[in-house]
C-alpha cells in the first residue's frame, strides 16, 4: 500500500483527490506543500500530491514555483470537482464570521457577500474545521468538505455554497520514479529577455503540430523581471518527435526542465 503525502489537515480536498487517484493508499498529511514534497524527495512517502490551479480561482503559484524546484516528476494529473459546505454549530442566520483556506473564500464570495459574512483566512480547509471546533463560538463557521465535516465532527449548516457549480481543482501525482507511458507532458522553461524569444519557441510546437493545453508565465525568483513559462502539450517525452522538439527548443532556452509524462485526466 503506497503512502501519499498530501497538504492540510485530513478531510482537506488534496487528500481527498489523493484517495480518489489511488484505489488503495496511505494518505500522509502535511503542514505545508513543501513538506509534502520533501516527505516524496526523502521517500517517506511514495507520492505527493500538490493542487496546481483552480477552475475558478486561477493557479496556485506556491504550487508552481515548488515545481521548478524539486526532483520529483509528474506522473499523473486529478481533476476534482470541489463541493464546498458551511460548517458550524449554529444556524446560518446566526453566523457573521467564517474562516477557510483564501481559495475557498475566493470560490464562496458571493455566498460570503450575500450574508454579510467576514471571512478569516485560515491554512487549509479541513483545519478551519478543527480551528472554528477549538475557538467554540456559535457566531463563527467555516467552508471545507463534507468529508472535513464528518471527520472533525462538526455539523453542515448548508452544502454547495461555491459560486459556480464547474469548480474543479487540478492535481499533479507526483514521484521520484517516472513512467515511460503518457499522453500529456508538462515542462518549464525560461528565455532571454529579447524580443521574440518566445514566440520562436511557440513556433516550434506549432511548427511540429503539437497542440499546447496550458501555457503560464511566473516571475523568476533569481532574476527581476523575468520569467519561467510553465508549459502543458498533447504527447509523450519518449516519443521521438517530441525528443526532438524539446531538443531543439533546448537550444534556444535558458533552462528547460521536463516535470515528466502522465496520462490526461478526464473531468468527472
Amino acid at each position: 500500500m503506497p503512502k501519499i503525502s498530501f497538504q492540510g489537515e485530513r478531510g482537506a480536498y488534496s487528500e481527498d483527490a489523493a484517495v480518489t487517484f489511488f484505489a488503495d493508499s496511505e494518505t500522509i498529511p502535511c503542514h505545508t506543500f513543501a513538506e509534502a514534497i520533501e516527505s516524496t524527495e526523502t521517500e517517506k512517502t511514495r507520492y505527493s500530491v500538490l493542487p496546481v490551479e483552480n477552475s475558478l480561482e486561477g493557479s496556485v503559484g506556491e504550487s508552481y514555483d515548488l515545481l521548478r524546484s524539486t526532483n520529483l516528476s509528474v506522473v499523473g494529473e486529478i481533476y476534482y470537482r470541489v463541493s464546498h459546505c458551511l460548517i458550524g454549530s449554529d444556524k446560518l442566520e446566526n453566523i457573521d464570521t467564517v474562516y477557510s483556506h483564501p481559495q475557498a473564500l475566493g470560490q464562496c464570495r458571493k455566498f460570503i457577500q450575500k450574508y454579510k459574512l467576514t471571512p478569516i483566512p485560515a491554512y487549509d480547509t479541513a483545519g478551519s474545521v478543527k480551528i472554528i471546533k477549538e475557538l467554540d463560538k456559535r457566531n463563527i463557521a467555516c467552508i471545507a468538505s463534507r468529508r472535513a465535516s464528518a471527520i472533525h465532527g462538526v455539523p453542515i449548516i448548508l452544502e454547495g455554497i461555491e459560486d459556480n457549480a464547474n469548480n474543479y481543482t487540478r492535481f499533479l501525482v507526483l514521484s521520484k520514479t517516472k513512467i515511460q507511458d503518457g499522453d500529456k507532458t508538462s515542462i518549464i522553461f525560461s528565455v532571454k529577455h529579447e524580443a521574440g524569444a518566445l514566440f520562436n519557441i511557440l513556433k516550434e510546437f506549432n511548427d511540429y503540430k503539437i497542440n499546447l493545453t496550458k501555457i503560464e508565465s511566473r516571475p523568476n525568483k533569481s532574476t527581476p523581471w523575468e520569467y519561467n513559462f510553465y508549459v502543458d502539450f498533447d504527447g509523450n517525452q519518449y516519443d521521438q518527435r517530441i525528443e526532438e522538439l524539446l531538443q531543439k527548443i533546448s537550444q534556444q532556452c535558458i533552462f528547460l526542465k521536463i516535470l515528466g509524462s502522465y496520462k490526461k485526466a478526464k473531468l468527472s
